[in-house]
């Protein structure tokens, strides 16, 4: 196990590496550059001359590379000039509401997705096995900027239930003193997220409920809910554990949109403008922020998944 540890850790540093490469090239190579960007339309050639050699921006690209990767060992992301404050900074003080918004539609949805899937296996090829089904190719396939549209729609407009705009506020204590300005941005968000994970949960207890230690549960007299619930359920959620892991970047580009949408002030809505800004360094740091977050998710799930597996530890015994 440690060794497996130690690979997996390995590999997931290079593939941060290359996220951060990539990334770094692709915003260098957009027409305009930050220093237009950052002056203005009324810049002189002069002006963005200076301001391209004091930051760096004149240097060949893999100098440039060399430099941000220096301040990303001491912890430094860069700073903002569109909003006057370091990357950090604005970063630490989006993060924790876009968390709260994921983890709050991350519940919800596996919440709801587990009985649906647990009640598509046991009633598999039957009318609510199909219902369930059209119903999430139906979620799954409809754009999630959409979704949130009929939700403000539905809830805000037509019955006047909900709020159509996500809390405002600059600190998550601020966020959360408006409990029901979340509701539609995290149902919306979960929704997409009930239409995967059901899927998953149902091929995963159908396929247990056809293994050997089901039909000897079942010969011992053991009832039909003990043996969904007690055994079959427990083996199924496996592979959940492990697309929780890797759902992250669906999870924030969810959120990227969704945020717009109710004009949220978390890391999506960020990102957003940043982009529109052509903010290079919120754009570089909030890239880097997820690439490591998803990295890290795959890296528990699988160590969660070899934890529970037995083949996963055998394997990794041996390797």
């Amino acid at each position: 196990m440690p060794r497996y540890l130690l690979t997996r850790l390995g590999q997931a540093l290079v593939i941060v590496i290359l996220v951060t490469l990539i990334t770094f090239v692709i915003l260098h190579l957009l027409p305009g550059g930050a220093a237009r960007a950052i002056l203005g339309k009324e810049a002189t050639l002069e002006q963005i001359a200076a301001f391209n050699h004091e930051m760096g921006y004149d240097r060949p690209l893999w100098q440039q590379y060399a430099m941000y990767l220096q301040r990303l060992v001491t912890g430094d992301l860069g700073y903002s000039f569109q909003l006057n404050q370091s990357v950090s900074e604005a970063i630490a003080q989006r993060l924790p509401k876009t968390m709260l918004l994921s983890l709050a539609s991350t519940l919800l949805a596996v919440v709801v997705a587990v009985p649906l899937g647990v009640v598509q296996a046991v009633r598999r090829n039957r009318w609510p096995d199909y219902t369930i089904n059209g119903l999430s190719l139906l979620a799954y396939a409809t754009p999630i900027f959409f979704m949130g549209l009929m939700m403000i729609i539905l809830f805000s407009q037509v019955w006047p239930l909900l709020p159509p705009e996500a809390p405002q506020g600059f600190t998550l204590a601020e966020v959360l003193a408006d409990p029901a300005g979340l509701v539609l941005p995290t149902v919306t968000l979960a929704i997409l997220t009930v239409a995967v994970y059901s899927r998953y949960v149902r091929s995963s207890m159908v396929d247990n409920l056809n293994e050997n230690y089901v039909r000897t549960a079942r010969s011992k007299g053991l009832s039909e809910s003990r043996v969904i619930v007690g055994h079959t359920l427990r083996n199924g959620l496996f592979p959940v554990i492990t697309l929780l892991g890797m759902y992250l970047p669906a999870l924030f580009s969810g959120a990227l949109v969704v945020e717009r949408l109710f004009n949220y002030p978390g890391m999506g809505l960020l990102f957003w403008q940043a982009a529109l800004k052509r903010d290079y360094p919120i754009l570089l740091g909030v890239t880097l922020l997820i690439s490591v977050a998803t990295v890290l998710g795959a890296l528990v799930a699988d160590v969660l998944y070899a934890a529970v597996d037995p083949r996963v530890r055998l394997k990794a015994g041996r390797s």
